[in-house]
């Protein structure tokens, strides 16, 4: 199963819909796809759309799936690193209307250049990213919350 995620944004995100829709037409894609779309209206029949889930239904979904793909969110594909699970991430672009900026395509770059993820940067190829993804092995990504709690509770502790 696919998870795909489009965040809370307000704004549509159809690009990347239509970029998985392809696939599933070309026949890139096989599996049960589902969707959180939030404010993306959307109809297919290629795919199991949700305006929201419920947080555990999310982290459900999340857990069966074999590939997740996601905006340029940190919420989902933090979510899904340390599930260590696949993630093909594309950014919401300022230019289709899809967000205020483009602070996603840094994010993403960032990620893929560390090997946490696959960045879709160009979503004329997908099926390239989607066969990437087939033998593609995330690093392990290591959280610094720890050590940042410990910075600021010393900080308090000494002040």
């Amino acid at each position: 199963m696919i998870l795909v995620s489009l965040g809370t944004q307000d704004k549509s995100f159809k690009r990347l819909l239509d970029a998985i829709v392809k696939s599933i037409e070309e026949g890139y894609i096989n599996d049960r796809v589902v969707v959180q779309v939030g404010h993306t209206e959307y109809e297919s029949d290629k795919l199991e759309i949700f305006d929201y889930l419920s947080i555990d239904k999310f982290n459900e979904l999340m857990d069966e799936a074999s590939l997740v793909i996601s905006h340029g969110g940190v919420g989902t594909i933090m979510s899904a690193l340390s599930k260590n699970k696949k993630v093909i991430g594309a950014a919401r672009l300022s230019k289709y209307q899809e967000h205020t900026n483009d602070h996603q395509t840094q994010l993403l770059e960032e990620f893929d250049k560390k090997g946490y993820i696959i960045y879709a940067k160009d979503l004329d190829k997908f099926n390239e990213y989607l066969e990437r993804s087939k033998t593609f092995i995330p690093n392990k990504y290591k959280s610094n919350t720890n050590r940042m709690i410990d910075i600021v509770k010393n900080y308090i502790d000494n002040n």
